[in-house]
């Protein structure tokens, strides 16, 4: 039998992750394999940890890598910090909110859920009302919800969580990278992120970090396995960690001078992720939140130049995912299927609720060019004609070009 070479088709990755990877960092992913106790590998990792604190914009001590897609790595925070019978609270505006709420019942979670309309944002004071009825150990949240492509501002609720006595859990897998993420100012407890979005690198770890109230409760949980364990080695209190690979309290051994053998770390995602984030610092924050900010809005300029109307609460869009209502009559999978096959462009669909009602563009990291924005307004406005779509033609692309000279000047 004989095999295929792999070669992937090039494609122009518009969809809400993954995007393109930094050149760079496909580079940096070809070079050498060394050992993990290598000297130079540990102090790549101490390097990789530094660069996520201030992308974090937080001094936790505890801010690493987990071998492991960004739904591991919300695994990894939510079942090393939530026992069994613990009181959660998940206010869910889309579908990952229900998905943290999964991870938790599997945890024995006790777990109350309250939900804002796909497309809508909750008032902080929503939270509160809810935080005043009962006593929650923590509070579960998505920062940007990428199937609804709203953002839930986070300015007050750390704040409000801290009054009520309870941790702040934040999910920024789709934010983090392309918007600001600011985990000590905002009283964040714990915040995760991935690679294979704003991040710009492959999908294959997540970047968590969190504060020393977490990190107290996962050395509660503690059981170092049996050979690798010393006399110093204390059994926790509190109920084990049900995950061995995703134990916190093993996985911050491993990240400290200690350096305990728990897995074998993913050298050359290792490599990815620690260019990936030398090339955001060399950009900067500030130049790189700004750049996602200008292609959001020459994006979002083209679309309703071109007719299209965006979908929920436009004041609490990402910046990073734009969803637009798909035009009546019009079916979203052949739009999608012609961008694809004729066009080389991904966009996406979404899930339940909104599935075949909207379309969903990414404008993440390294996909977050200029040039991608304009190709995608021709591609599109040409698509929406050949599938009988009423849009207005000739306008999209000049639109843009209006917000990025207006920017220029």
């Amino acid at each position: 039998m004989q095999f295929n070479e792999i070669n992937p088709s090039p494609r122009l990755l518009m969809c809400p992750g993954p995007v393109a990877a930094e050149p760079r960092v496909l580079r940096a992913m070809a070079t050498p394999i060394i050992g993990q106790f290598d000297p130079e590998f540990t102090a790549m990792m101490n390097e990789t940890m530094e660069m996520e604190r201030r992308l974090f914009q937080t001094k936790n001590k505890q801010t690493y890598l987990v071998d492991t897609t960004s739904r591991g790595g919300l695994e990894t925070i939510l079942t090393g910090t939530i026992c069994p019978g613990d009181k959660v609270l998940v206010p869910a505006y889309g579908r990952f909110g229900y998905l943290q709420a999964e991870i938790l019942e599997r945890c024995g979670a006790d777990i109350t859920i309250i939900e804002r309309e796909w497309g809508t944002v909750f008032d902080p004071q929503e939270i509160e009302d809810a935080l005043k009825k009962d006593s929650y150990k923590a509070v579960a949240l998505v920062h940007g919800e990428t199937s609804t492509s709203l953002m839930q501002p986070l300015e007050e609720i750390g704040a409000i969580c801290e009054r009520y006595g309870a941790l702040l859990i934040v999910d920024a897998v789709a934010t983090l990278g392309g918007a600001e993420v600011k985990v000590d100012e905002w009283k964040l407890s714990a915040c995760i992120a991935g690679t294979q979005k704003c991040i710009s690198a492959p999908s294959g770890s997540a970047l968590v970090t969190y504060n020393d109230a977490v990190s107290e409760i996962a050395n509660k949980r503690k059981r170092v396995e049996k050979g690798i364990r010393t006399e110093a080695d204390v059994e926790g209190e509190l109920t084990r960690i049900p995950s061995n690979y995703l134990d916190m309290a093993q996985l911050e051994d491993y990240w400290s001078p200690r350096r305990l053998n728990h897995h074998t770390e993913a050298t050359s995602m290792q490599y990815a992720v620690h260019e990936a984030l030398r090339c955001i610092m060399q950009e900067t924050l500030e130049a790189r939140f700004a750049r996602h900010k200008l292609n959001d809005k020459a994006l979002t300029a083209g679309l309703q130049a071109m007719g299209l109307t965006i979908f929920g609460d436009i004041d609490n869009k990402m910046p990073v995912v734009t969803a637009i209502n798909i035009p009546e009559g019009v079916n979203g999978k052949d739009i999608r299927g012609m961008l694809l096959n004729d066009f080389g462009i991904e966009i996406a669909t979404s899930f339940g609720p909104l599935d075949g009602k909207i379309l969903r563009i990414g404008n993440m990291g390294y996909s977050s060019q200029k040039c991608n924005i304009l190709i995608l307004l021709s591609a599109l406005e040409a698509v929406m004609l050949k599938n009988g779509a009423k849009v207005t033609t000739g306008e999209a692309v000049s639109a843009a070009l209006d917000v990025y000279h207006a920017a220029e000047k």
